[in-house]
């Protein structure tokens, strides 16, 4: 049985939140770097493969394969061994790292679409291996503090921060070297495989031994969830949970609630999520690299899009941490995604008649609101409930906000009707 301090059986609540925060800011950041490096090597890859819309077509590509997992996983959530869900994620994106490395040197960075099909190859496994780490993270995370998943979330922010600088530091250094844009792929996808690899030994070894996290597990195993036992276990904790150990951890309602009735419950939650990267992704990246026209910033553009995106949404996930700026209203949250549908008509009439400055701002907000208002939803929508019920609804909320994210990447090709590309 898990040592406890009071009569309502709940364990003693240790110290150590701000090392666990930066752990969970690093997880973040492997659970995205690889595939925003791939993103953000884009005009690499539209050099070598012009015809064939790599930006949009790579997260075509991506996007079913995260979904399908996800759904997938979801569906099993409480039976899946949630360590191993992780770490197989982690792993198969360094494995993926590797292969796209030794890929490009295979083919000696030169085109065609036997190399073009090997990187789509490598999207659809990355989309695999973010479907495992995306839910499992969020859902271990949401029966946690509110701050571990604040930021996690940061650290999905932070690799595409991270690679957006290394894109603009690795084109100055090569760009006028001899295959400039090829060095600077290989480097990021290098980093990349270390990040991954740090995080497969973060999460194996560090995450799990620290107290406040199993502190929380063990309220969870408490409070009836199985997923996290394999965790308990590699931290040398035995659980043995019974109906009795459920007393003093009522939720709202005093019952276990079904996958379905959590989804119900929350449905405002999920359709926030759905709407805010059904938009973003409408227009990020393919829009920002095909659809902006040209400029004076010449090829540095897109690149200086994209990183002003990368760096605005990182910030913005931390303003929840004020909590007077914080929205928490159901309602608000839904409006004001809503509301982002405006971004659409904006951008497009930016684009045609509006300077470079005016996108670079219009960019900047876009990633504002994308980052602000997912931080909110997902830090709020778990209160109340108890641990396994958490859990299911973290998978349950990752899961709407990648089907806003499959959504949008479909409609980011509707911008290329009409201009005889397809």
């Amino acid at each position: 049985m898990i040592s406890s301090d009071d009569s309502t059986g709940a364990p003693r609540k240790p110290e150590g939140k701000c090392k666990a925060m930066v752990v969970c800011f690093i997880l973040g950041l492997g659970s995205l770097v690889s595939w925003n490096s791939m993103l953000t090597i884009g005009d690499y890859y539209y050099e070598v493969f012009p015809k064939y819309h790599p930006a949009r077509a790579l997260t075509l590509v991506y996007q079913p394969f995260s979904l399908g997992t996800m759904l997938l996983l979801t569906y099993y959530e409480s039976k899946i061994n949630t360590r191993m869900r992780n770490l197989a994620g982690y792993t198969l994106f360094f494995v993926c790292n590797v292969f796209v490395l030794v890929w490009n040197l295979a083919t000696s960075g030169k085109g065609g679409i036997v190399a073009y099909i090997g990187i789509l190859v490598a999207a659809a496994c990355f989309g695999i291996a973010g479907g495992h780490v995306e839910g499992g993270m969020v859902g271990d995370l949401c029966f946690m503090c509110p701050e571990f998943i604040q930021s996690y979330l940061a650290g999905f922010a932070a690799s595409g921060a991270l690679t957006s600088l290394l894109r603009m530091l690795t084109k100055l250094a090569f760009e006028k070297s001899h295959n400039g844009l090829r060095k600077g792929a290989i480097l990021f996808l290098a980093i990349s495989t270390f990040i991954e690899f740090l995080c497969i030994f973060l999460y194996s070894i560090c995450f799990t031994k620290l107290p406040i996290v199993k502190y929380y597990r063990s309220k969870a195993a408490l409070e009836g969830s199985k997923t996290v036992s394999a965790d308990l276990a590699a931290a040398g904790i035995q659980t043995k949970t019974h109906d009795h150990d459920l007393v003093g951890y009522d939720n709202k309602h005093g019952e276990r609630l079904s996958k379905k009735q959590l989804f119900l419950e929350n449905l405002d939650y999920a359709a926030t999520l759905f709407l805010i990267f059904l938009v973003t992704l409408s227009i990020f990246p393919g829009f920002l690299y095909e659809n902006t026209g040209s400029h004076q910033l010449g090829t540095w553009y897109p690149i200086v899009l994209i990183t002003m995106y990368n760096v605005v949404d990182l910030i913005s996930r931390y303003i929840p941490l004020v909590q007077w700026l914080k929205l928490e209203s159901r309602k608000g949250l839904l409006i004001v995604s809503l509301s982002r549908f405006l971004l659409i008509p904006a951008f497009y009439f930016t684009a045609k008649y509006g300077d470079q400055g005016w996108m670079i701002v219009l960019t900047s907000f876009l990633a504002l609101t994308n980052g602000y208002l997912t931080v909110c939803v997902l830090t709020v929508a778990p209160r109340g409930y108890k641990g396994p019920e958490q859990n299911a609804l973290g998978n349950l909320l990752v899961l709407s906000l990648l089907c806003g994210i499959c959504s949008g990447a479909i409609l980011d090709w509707l911008w290329l009707i009409g201009k005889g590309t397809f």
